[in-house]
């Protein structure tokens, strides 16, 4: 490769990592709007009262309250670990993890963006039958000591979570200027939990895109390219893509355009689909469920998605093609075929939801500041005396998602982050001189 042919990949990775965001930016925030809205009118009180032991309603209001809510992969984790501890069913709260992180309306949003509909119904899809799966494979390896050495550890850990209490009805929440307050809080605290996550997963993509040649892809998965790969070939798919996901460790918002290069390269419907639904079998996950619940129990939980996860996707591949609705790979869209910034449809989206944005913004930081100070004020005499409750509460929380619970984690994708900014920067001026001398 010699010098102004790495220069021009260098600048066609940047543009296609801003292209890819700028694609997606909408998407993301209505989803966040959509989720941090719901997650302030719901309380989590309401959700852990409805969810008790392995049952067809448990596990579906497990399912549907996972919809509802987040989909930071941490954030699922510490809300599911909550409701686990206060008494939810183990199944049930599982199904909440998975929906939370895979059925999701934010994600249905970027999926259909990259990816096209028939992904967003296999997600969606795919997302139940894997919830299915996880219930029908726990059923029958039947880890009921497992499970409850899991409770007890967490009750000698961490004991009792602070109640909610009696929550101001979301009838009231949702006419009053504090509850869209908290809205905005939650919005932006949505952002800061995914920042690293997007930043380097898209640049990632941008690289791959720009810089892995398409041989690759067909060396790593079986059949890539191939309009009807054989059963082996997407068996090693379905096995390769959580593999991958595995090494990217990304979270389920980041490795959507990851998961869009791997279907231009060729890679089969099911590979695809398993990889997208791999954010909960990767390593940082692993690891937080392990301090959560032990080693042996994060390590059944993995082993059980994995099993769920494959036999999903195997199911949802073959079941479009009976149907005749496998995706194309010669027909996928990418940001390189077409105009990149045009004035079109993704730019006044996205520019009506960057003013939605902004009146987030306002609430969050501009309105209230005198009400905020007033109560500051208020409890200042007391605060020598809630000093001590404080610490309980901030060791027993478990929601600190930049701290002790996956402080490694953070750190590193934050300074992967970081990097990224810089080569997204260096690129931009590359892309000027590029440009300039062309």
């Amino acid at each position: 490769m010699n010098d102004a042919n790495f220069w021009q990949l260098y600048s066609e990775a940047v543009l296609t990592t801003l292209s890819f965001f700028w694609k997606a930016l909408w998407a993301f925030i209505i989803g966040y709007i959509i989720s941090s809205a719901i997650q302030v009118f719901v309380t989590r009180e309401r959700m852990q009262q409805t969810m008790g032991e392995a049952g067809k309603k448990s596990i579906a209001l497990g399912t549907f309250f996972g919809f509802i809510s987040s989909s930071c992969s941490f954030a699922a984790l510490s809300t599911t670990k909550s409701l686990y501890k206060k008494g939810a069913g183990f199944v049930p709260s599982l199904a909440f993890l998975l929906a939370s992180t895979n059925l999701v309306i934010e994600l249905g949003f970027i999926i259909a963006i990259f990816l096209g509909w028939q992904f967003v119904v296999g997600e969606y899809l795919g997302g139940i039958l894997l919830i299915l799966f996880t219930w029908l494979f726990v059923s029958y390896t039947r880890p009921k000591e497992l499970i409850r050495k899991a409770r007890r550890r967490l009750n000698d850990r961490e004991g009792e979570d602070k109640q909610d209490g009696d929550a101001p009805d979301w009838k009231d929440k949702i006419t009053s200027k504090k509850g869209w307050q908290q809205v905005a809080k939650k919005y932006f605290m949505e952002w800061g939990m995914v920042w690293k996550d997007v930043t380097f997963g898209f640049t990632v993509a941008g690289v791959i895109a720009a810089f892995v040649p398409r041989s690759f892809f067909q060396a790593l998965f079986l059949g890539a390219g191939s309009q009807n790969p054989g059963f082996f070939a997407v068996l090693e798919n379905t096995i390769i893509g959580p593999i991958a996901a595995f090494f990217t460790f990304i979270g389920s918002m980041g490795n959507i355009p990851l998961a869009a290069i791997l279907f231009n390269n060729g890679v089969s419907f099911a590979g695809v689909i398993a990889f997208i639904f791999s954010d909960l079998v990767v390593f940082p996950v692993i690891r937080v469920n392990a301090k959560y619940y032990g080693w042996k129990v994060a390590l059944y939980i993995v082993g059980i998605f994995f099993a769920a996860l494959v036999a999903t996707a195997i199911v949802m591949h073959y079941g479009f093609s009976l149907f005749g609705l496998l995706p194309e790979n010669a027909g996928a869209t990418s940001p390189q075929s077409t105009e990149r910034f045009a004035i079109d449809y993704t730019f006044w989206l996205n520019m009506a939801f960057l003013i939605a944005t902004g009146v987030l913004a306002w609430l969050r930081f501009g309105s209230g500041k005198k009400q905020k100070s007033q109560s500051q004020h208020q409890h200042h005499q007391h605060q020598g005396n809630n000093d001590g409750d404080k610490g309980k509460h901030k060791h027993h929380g478990g929601h600190n998602h930049g701290g002790g619970k996956q402080g490694f984690t953070e750190k590193l994708l934050f300074w992967l982050a970081i990097l990224s900014y810089i080569w997204l920067a260096g690129g931009i001026i590359v892309t000027l001189f590029v440009s300039s001398s062309g």
